[in-house]
């Protein structure tokens, strides 16, 4: 009775940290990374780099002119502490994509070894699914031709199913599903590269939660989807 007792109370603390905390990666899954802005107010890296993490990504801009105001020390403490970076830009389609894309050019310089830029779209803002499809295709253009290298497409499960399955078969997909430990299912079948599989993480060094982010592949196929040369891009 009694080892039938701790059996079950091993089984209970294993699901609590595998759903809350630190401990709640994907143990299918061996490269992890977060993603952060100025929600998570200052952060201390140096803490953050020592918890075995591959990859962070981090808000850079928002539609025309707003600038995520701890991107630049977060873009350079990243970088001091080694850890591999990638920069995001929350999408507006409202608004004019060629200002957006160039938003985002004028503010992030990349250089080699850096995770490709991404579009995060994940609201319509009234626009419609045409409309919203459209800016997309200029914004993408634009910022590859910028870098040198093809955007990661940043969407939750249920917007991708919605608007975006079908569409844009060659970028790097990143999908949010959360709170369960089922991975993400795609409208069209498509893989996915990288999971937000929770945003309530916890990690020393940050205040509050965390994104918790694995990468669906190898070092060596995560590394093939960075920046090979340093750019300093310009408009």
């Amino acid at each position: 009775m009694k080892q039938l007792l701790l059996l079950v109370c091993i089984l209970i603390s294993s699901i609590y940290f595998y759903f809350n905390g630190s401990a709640s990666w994907s143990g299918e899954y061996a490269i992890r990374g977060i993603d952060v802005s100025h929600y998570q107010s200052a952060i201390d890296w140096k803490k953050v780099a020592n918890q075995q993490l591959d990859f962070v990504f981090v808000k850079a801009t928002e539609g025309i002119t707003l600038n995520d105001s701890s991107f630049n020390n977060n873009w350079k403490a990243i970088k001091d502490e080694g850890l591999r970076r990638g920069a995001y830009h929350f999408y507006r389609a409202n608004v004019s994509p060629e200002q957006q894309a160039l938003n985002f050019i004028r503010n992030v310089k990349m250089e080699a070894g850096d995770l490709p830029p991404v579009l995060d779209v994940e609201t319509l803002d009234g626009a419609g699914k045409i409309e919203l499809l459209a800016g997309m295709v200029t914004w993408l253009y634009m910022v590859e031709i910028a870098y040198g290298v093809k955007p990661v497409i940043y969407s939750n499960q249920k917007f991708y199913n919605t608007y975006l399955s079908g569409q844009f078969e060659d970028y790097p997909l990143w999908i949010a599903r959360y709170h369960n430990a089922l991975q993400p299912n795609l409208a069209d079948g498509r893989k996915w590269n990288f999971w937000q599989r929770r945003d309530t993480g916890k990690l020393d060094g940050i205040e509050g939660d965390v994104d918790m982010n694995v990468f669906q592949g190898t070092h060596k196929e995560l590394e093939s989807m960075c920046m090979p040369t340093a750019l300093e891009s310009r408009p």
